[in-house]
């Protein structure tokens, strides 16, 4: 090890890159690389999200229809097929509330869940949910389980 042989440390230096607009010397000097007029050449530029260069913009062309009902309640669904596979996993014995289903991750934390009618329920279970669907309910007493609406 002697003085000829230091460096400095790996990833320690970078490239500057150039230097723009710093007199006509450095090559990069007049328009500093930015053409000659038009609004990109313009200190305080930024494009306007969306902008065409003039030409209507597509959220401009594209037809608007229909509404937002801001009265709108949003269920998480859960099919009875989905609860008849926990039982066969064992992940639920008998009960089955809002939170056993977030707990195995199947809803929420702020969900609304409703239980939907596809597939077919073997297992005799108490489910508490906040709407049922009229086939999910009656495959639900038919199995021998009860549904309870919150």
């Amino acid at each position: 090890m002697d003085l000829s042989k230091l460096k400095p440390a790996q990833g320690s230096v970078k490239n500057q890159g150039k230097r723009i607009g710093r007199g006509q010397g450095s090559g990069k000097g007049g328009t500093a690389t930015r053409g000659h007029k038009g609004a990109k050449s313009r200190s305080g530029y930024s494009r306007k999200l969306g902008f065409e260069g003039g030409q209507m913009p597509l959220q401009r062309r594209v037809p608007k229809f229909g509404f937002t009902n801001i009265n709108r309640v949003e269920y998480q669904g859960v099919n009875l097929d989905k609860l008849q596979q926990l039982v066969d996993a064992e992940k639920i014995t008998d009960t089955v509330n809002l939170d056993t289903l977030m707990a195995i991750g199947v809803t929420g934390k702020n969900d609304l869940v409703k239980i939907l009618g596809r597939g077919e329920l073997k297992a005799k279970l108490t489910v508490t949910a906040h709407k049922f669907t009229a086939s999910a309910k009656a495959a639900i007493e038919a199995a021998g389980g009860e549904a309870v609406t919150l």
